[in-house]
Formats: C-alpha cells, sequence, structure tokens
C-alpha cells in the first residue's frame, strides 16, 4: 500500500470525479459511485478529503430535547479534516442546517454528504460550506432523528462506504475511493489529465481526433 501524502487532500480536489471514475474502472473495481441524485448545493464547488461516517433513523415521538442532545454530540465528534458521509435512512427530513454548517464549518470539517435532505441552503451557500445531498426541506430532525453509528461502514446506492476510504466529488458525482488505494488512484488520475492535456492541445493544433486517440490512447 502507497501511504497518502500529506498534500493528499489539494491533490484530489484538483481533479475530476469522471477522471477518478476512469480510474478506478481500469483498475477492475465496481461499485464506487454514490447515487446521482446526491447533488452539491453549490455545483461549481468540489469537495475532497477522507471520510469519517454517520448513521442514524428516524425514531418519532422521540424527545426533542434528547434527539438535540444526540445531534450535538455528533457534531462534537466530526473529526476535523475529514468529509462526513450520512446515512440517515430517511428520505423525510433535513440532516444539515444552517447552525451545524456552521458548527462544523468553524471545527475544521471539509464538507457533509448525506443520503438525505438539507435545508436553511441560502445560508449554507453563503458560509461557503460544501454539502452533498439528495433534497431539500424545512423539515428538520427535532423529536424525529437520533444517530446510532459513527465510524462503522454504511451503504449508499450500490456503495459500501467505510471511515479511511477516501471521497472526491463535483458537480458531475461523487466517488468512493478505498483508503488503500488513495495515493495511487491520485497519481494515476494525474497522469490521466496530463494525457489528456496532450490530446486537446494536439487536436486543437489540428490532428485528427482519431489520430489523437490511437498515438495517446486516450479520450
Amino acid at each position: 500500500m502507497i501511504p497518502a501524502p500529506a498534500d493528499l487532500d489539494e491533490r484530489l480536489e484538483a481533479c475530476h470525479a469522471a477522471a477518478v471514475h476512469d480510474v478506478l474502472r481500469a483498475m477492475g473495481l465496481t461499485g464506487f459511485v454514490l447515487p446521482p441524485e446526491i447533488r452539491c448545493l453549490d455545483p461549481a464547488r468540489r469537495l475532497a478529503g477522507q471520510v469519517w461516517t454517520v448513521s442514524g433513523r428516524c425514531e418519532e415521538g422521540l424527545d426533542a430535547h434528547q434527539s438535540l442532545l444526540s445531534w450535538t454530540g455528533l457534531l462534537s465528534m466530526a473529526p476535523a479534516g475529514r468529509v462526513v458521509v450520512c446515512q440517515p435512512n430517511t428520505h423525510d427530513i433535513a440532516l444539515m442546517g444552517e447552525l451545524s454548517a456552521e458548527t462544523l464549518h468553524h471545527r475544521g470539517v471539509r464538507g457533509w454528504v448525506v443520503d438525505g435532505g438539507c435545508r436553511d441552503t441560502g445560508f449554507i451557500l453563503e458560509l461557503g460550506f460544501p454539502v452533498w445531498c439528495s433534497f431539500t426541506t424545512p423539515k428538520d430532525i427535532v423529536g424525529r432523528w437520533r444517530p446510532e453509528g459513527f465510524g462503522e461502514p454504511v451503504t449508499i446506492g450500490e456503495v459500501t462506504v467505510c471511515s479511511g476510504d477516501w471521497l472526491l466529488a463535483d458537480r458531475d458525482g461523487a466517488v468512493i475511493i478505498p483508503g488503500e488505494m488513495v495515493a495511487e488512484v491520485t497519481a494515476r488520475t494525474e497522469a490521466v489529465l496530463q494525457t489528456e492535456n496532450k490530446v486537446r492541445t494536439a487536436i486543437l493544433s489540428g490532428m485528427d481526433p482519431r489520430e489523437a486517440y490511437l498515438r495517446f490512447g486516450k479520450f
């Protein structure tokens, strides 16, 4: 296993989800793309980082005070420098909002990816905290939802996500990279992007696109 270099967050964020997809596919992997409905509130934003997972469930009639204690406990546990990936097991309520986003942003969390809802989206966009979600709604977690699992594997669509994996998300969607492969995948993706630039330069200089593909083996 190639150890992850210190600047990996920035290097991976400079890549593209589509290019990482192509590299992972070429390496024989499947089941690493999160469902297409999980989109960024700000399509121009990118997010990369090592993952920390959270899961939970709805519990109607839950005491409001207890639900907020559990939620703020989750915010306290989220590690700085990580991307939180949440499987709430509900598509009914928002699992991110104004104060929570500001809290995580202040504590150094890189971003939040949830197979569920978000609210207070205007404030979050102004704040600049990266949030990927599958829908928006004004309904919150109070008296409705509590976290159950921290740092344990979660399943989103066809993807099993583990703490220690890495995520890259952009306007095309989000890909999950196994933690033990991230340094190699990042290096291969950087090489692919360099080759694509050569193809682009050749075509814009007048080369036939088929000839460019045959010369560089990439398109």
